[in-house]
């Protein structure tokens, strides 16, 4: 019977890029203080709504606290309760520089790496030996090569060095052989972007790793690189609701063109791995920079259509999505409620489900389950034109550089 059993082990290859396994990007914690943890039964209760809203295979992000060990654990014992339960884990391995986020005696060297780096390595090595029927993937650093990321990023040649190990340990029979290694980076970090990234360790990193886990944000870019959103040619004559969803549709080919800028680095090189989008996703709510004074890119009609767009895209594409997020993480972005970090999630903290998930709940998709203690139930109590009043069109350029001032 063991041979049955093991032909029956999807592996990687089989799960990365089929729609029926629609992924997610992954973070329980449920409070702004970032030391409490999730408990085994809060991790169960969000395995089963997501679970139920499609998703086989989520990513996490660090090892160094136990939320993700956890996380497996809580996911064996479920497939253990019920054989019939899937969930399978892209496991982030956190990797920086020295004296990261100005925790050392001196300023972070992007050059040396942080000497807490190999044990977070064996961390991950030990739950993907430990659990090989749940961990699939091992992703080494979370947009840890992106020089925008200046209190902790590492040069290239850091995360190549911790990709070649763990492809070794695969032809050592140390770790199974069906594992897939990546890195899960922005997209000018593989070679989509400016050219001070097209280096060397760059083009064997890309020639070292099973597939490249590409990071695209529109959202973030409707500040940081306007001109893509603020460009409103065709847009005379429009409705209001026509300039959103024409804006909406225009952050989705930003997106479509970013993943075709890597592939044509990845290309150009004579290299042809498959490319699959590690995180992408769209805040539903910002009082700064993507708010009523800045962009006015975040709401939840928005995060919807955006959402929708992702997962068309990505699953007709034959590509995985690790949709940035399940639910909204208090602890992010500091003490500001409206930071926009702290509002990517699908689903609330309470387990209100944002207008994204409307139809799921209508359907009886989240019928039984709850959330801290509360059932799924819809934002806006259901009230579509009260959740509309919160929509606003995106700014024409003057309108935007006067809210600069």
């Amino acid at each position: 019977m063991k041979g049955v059993e093991e032909t029956k082990q999807l592996t990687a290859k089989d799960i990365l890029g089929n729609p029926e396994y629609l992924a997610m990007s992954y973070g329980g914690y449920r409070y702004a203080d970032h030391s409490i943890e999730p408990t085994l039964d809060e991790l169960k209760e969000d395995m089963k709504i997501l679970s139920a809203m499609g998703i086989k295979l989520i990513r996490t992000y660090k090892l160094l606290k136990p939320q993700a060990a956890n996380l497996v654990k809580v996911i064996s014992d479920m497939k253990k309760e019920d054989p019939s339960f899937e969930m399978y884990v892209m496991l982030g391995a956190w990797v920086d520089c020295k004296n990261s986020f100005n925790s050392g005696d001196g300023e972070p060297d992007h050059n040396i790496e942080n000497e807490e780096n190999p044990a977070e390595i064996g961390r991950a090595v030990a739950l993907a030996n430990k659990y090989p029927d749940i961990v699939k993937v091992i992703a080494v650093g979370n947009e840890a090569m992106v020089k925008w990321a200046a209190s902790y990023y590492v040069e290239p040649w850091i995360i190549l060095k911790w990709v070649n190990h763990l492809q070794d340990l695969k032809k050592e029979a140390k770790l199974p052989k069906d594992l897939w290694i990546t890195s899960s980076d922005n997209f000018a970090s593989w070679g989509g972007g400016g050219e001070e990234y097209h280096v060397e360790d760059l083009n064997k990193l890309i020639n070292a790793v099973d597939f490249l886990s590409v990071h695209t944000y529109p959202m973030h870019d409707t500040h940081y690189q306007p001109e893509f959103w603020l460009e409103q040619e065709g847009f005379e004559g429009k409705t209001d609701i026509e300039k959103i969803d024409a804006s909406m549709l225009i952050a989705k080919n930003y997106a479509i063109n970013q993943y075709e800028n890597v592939k044509k680095y990845m290309e150009s090189l004579g290299i042809n791995k498959p490319i699959h989008i590690g995180e992408t996703g769209w805040a539903s709510f910002s009082s700064g920079h993507y708010g009523t004074k800045g962009s006015k890119a975040c709401d939840e009609y928005k995060e919807a259509l955006y959402y929708q767009y992702m997962r068309d895209w990505t699953n007709g594409a034959d590509m995985s999505c690790f949709y940035f997020e399940g639910f909204d993480e208090p602890w992010k972005g500091g003490e500001n409620s409206g930071n926009s970090e702290k509002h990517f999630g699908l689903l609330k903290v309470d387990g209100k489900a944002k207008y994204a998930l409307w139809e799921e709940v209508d359907k009886g998709t989240f019928e039984g389950l709850t959330r801290n203690g509360n059932p799924i139930t819809k934002t806006y109590n259901g009230d579509k034109e009260a959740m509309m009043k919160d929509v606003e069109v995106p700014p024409t350029e003057d309108e935007w550089r006067a809210n600069q001032h």
